[in-house]
């Protein structure tokens, strides 16, 4: 049924919990497995050297995530194609998808307090509303 699963992980246990979800969904149905961390650039940077020093520190901050990650996935015998993006956490995730034909999102719930999400909204809900693919969401 789905040919590319492509979660996204910010180094959270949701997220990890999401992603051991999603590679058993891989796994069945012998799926490519895309694992996507984005650093996030503020909205409005001041200096083109922000924007520089994100994408840097977008690998060195993701690497523990990401050999978690290649080891979980190996262990079931899959390969990890990885992404380490730099920008608007959400946007970034909504726009990769179509790029490597991603079949499911799967992403990890953090958040914040229940008021703060019904006031502001979280980003999987924007994920999911914004998702061209369908999109599971793990608690």
């Amino acid at each position: 049924m789905f040919k590319t699963v492509l979660h996204a992980n910010g180094g959270s246990e949701p997220a990890f919990r999401a992603l051991t979800l999603a590679i058993d969904i891989a796994k069945q149905n012998a799926a490519a497995l895309h694992l996507v961390c984005v650093e996030e650039i503020p909205p409005m940077p001041e200096y083109l050297e922000e924007i520089r020093e994100a994408k840097g520190t977008a690998a060195r901050r993701f690497h523990t995530v990401i050999e978690r990650a290649r080891h979980l996935a190996r262990a079931r015998d899959l390969d990890l194609h990885v992404h380490v993006l730099s920008g608007h956490p959400v946007r970034m995730i909504v726009d990769l998808a179509p790029r490597i034909g991603a079949d499911l999102l799967v992403i990890g719930a953090t958040g914040h307090s229940a008021l703060y999400e019904r006031l502001i909204g979280s980003r999987a809900d924007r994920i999911v509303q914004l998702s061209p693919c369908p999109v599971l969401v793990i608690k």
